[in-house]
């Protein structure tokens, strides 16, 4: 893994989490899932880190979900460590921990970029940002957990239509939606993410953990409920992966053309 793909920074009782791959977006590979799970192992296990801030480089994406060039050339998003692979998608969606995640989203979250942001606890936006699933306009699903968060934490029409249409959801409307915490200029954005983090890391950190474990589910590194959705996921993305159309999405957009479905 590359030094600098994922930059991490203590400041007090707070772990900031960097995605730094700005020349690609910061999309997930293999590099950025290692990174973000280790991080988070990292503060589940320091009684020292109270809350983590997760964020993007630069100023144009937080996240642009996975690294679909990579995906066309093969390339596995995953590390080999079966260890590893359990945390999810960038080593995150389904590794759940204690400790409070408050992801400063710099720019636009799209796809896996969302799904890192729903599988926060506190967004903090800058006001530039968006939000979207766009999976469906390359052959894909949201399958690193949004399918089924994006309805949980939205009105269930107003996410099936953000879904199905793969279209961005402005910041303003995620807002007023409950989707995102604070709407802040982009010079504000980690200031904001920080005090607030200061201000819940002053807290007792026990009885914090012992909040989030509770209003989740989380018992034993995993969330009880979560599991038949994941089970569903699983066979939805095994039958999906195996289509021609899973193989055209990826393709068409590594060499910027629109994409022949034939639904097979």
């Amino acid at each position: 893994m590359s030094d600098t793909t994922i930059l991490t920074e203590r400041r007090g009782h707070i772990l900031i989490v960097t995605i730094n791959r700005p020349e690609a977006r910061n999309a997930v590979n293999a590099a950025v899932h290692m990174g973000i799970g280790s991080a988070l192992e990292e503060a589940e296990n320091d009684p020292e880190i109270r809350v983590v801030v997760i964020t993007g480089a630069g100023d144009k994406s937080f996240c642009a979900g996975a690294d679909l060039v990579a995906l066309s050339r093969g390339e596995s998003l995953y590390p080999d460590d079966p260890a590893q692979q359990a945390w999810g998608f960038a080593g995150m969606v389904s590794h759940p921990i204690s400790k409070p995640i408050i992801a400063a989203v710099n720019g636009f979250a799209f796809g896996g970029g969302c799904e890192i942001a729903l599988m926060s606890d506190i967004i903090v936006a800058a006001d530039h940002a968006q939000f979207g699933l766009p999976e469906v306009k390359v052959g894909l699903f949201a399958a690193a957990g949004g399918a089924f968060r994006l309805a949980q934490q939205l009105p269930r029409k107003l996410a099936m239509e953000y879904m199905l249409t793969g279209d961005p959801i402005p910041v303003a409307r995620a807002a007023a939606f409950g989707l995102v915490n604070h709407v802040v200029p982009l010079a504000d954005l980690i200031p904001t993410a920080l005090a607030l983090a200061e201000k819940i890391a002053g807290n007792a950190p026990l009885s914090v953990q012992a909040s989030k474990r509770v209003a989740l589910g989380i018992e034993q590194g995993r969330i009880a409920t979560d599991a038949p959705y994941w089970e569903h996921n699983t066979r939805e993305r095994s039958t999906l992966m195996r289509s021609e159309d899973a193989r055209e999405g990826p393709l068409a957009f590594a060499q910027k053309r629109r994409p022949a479905w034939k639904a097979r």
